[in-house]
């Protein structure tokens, strides 16, 4: 026979838990933003170069299969910055060439919308509760038309199909972020790092998206 005490005190524990997932994620995210625009800004400074398409991608799958390996440990908070950081230096670069194009008006746009975007689709799970576990099978279709795009671009270089992958990216990403915050309140994520670099990710690849977007709209 089911005891309604038990069962209130679980609900009550596992509340509390979501909660603090939802804290400590929110709060480490704020602090890898403002790390990673922090970089960025000594990187546009300095005017360093972008690293290129290898290295960027070699850095970046290389540091998040480190923030996965050590994301149960207290190294995991170096591997998120490590990562975050890096993300900030290649966004330097992409930043002064956008301003230089377009001006700073671009990019406010951009940061403008990634901040729409991700406090509305937050909002949403967090209001609604939803689970959104059932965009899965969509995410992995999305990720396979997204990278089969994207080598297909790399020898095409076709303006249209490049704007194309950039709104196939927001939307990927909108739906990460859909799932994250979702798989958080329902108990199916309890590790706030690797929460918050599917956010930081998600943050990033919306941010960069709309400034690729802006930026061909301004040169038309």
């Amino acid at each position: 026979m089911n005891n309604p005490t038990v069962h209130t005190t679980r609900s009550s524990a596992a509340s509390i838990e979501t909660n603090k997932v939802l804290r400590n994620t929110y709060t480490l995210l704020a602090m890898t933003l403002a790390f990673s625009a922090a970089v960025a800004g000594i990187s546009m400074a300095m005017g360093l170069p972008h690293p290129g398409l290898i290295i960027t991608l070699v850095g970046f799958y290389g540091l998040l299969f480190l923030v996965h390996k050590t994301a149960n440990s207290s190294a995991g908070l170096l591997s998120v910055f490590a990562l975050t950081g890096f993300m900030g230096y290649t966004l330097g670069p992409m930043l002064n060439y956008a301003i230089g194009s377009g001006g700073i008006e671009i990019v406010m746009m951009a940061l403008g919308g990634t901040a729409l975007i991700f406090f509305s689709l937050s909002a949403y799970v967090l209001t609604t509760k939803k689970d959104m576990s059932f965009l899965g099978g969509m995410m992995v279709a999305g990720f396979v038309v997204i990278v089969v795009g994207f080598i297909a671009n790399l020898f095409l270089k076709m303006p249209a199909l490049g704007l194309a992958l950039s709104a196939l990216f927001i939307l990927f990403s909108a739906g990460a972020i859909l799932m994250q915050t979702s798989a958080i309140i329902k108990g199916g994520e309890r590790n706030y790092i690797l929460a918050t670099v599917t956010l930081f990710v998600s943050l990033y690849n919306i941010f960069v998206s709309l400034l690729n977007i802006l930026m061909a709209f301004g040169r038309e």
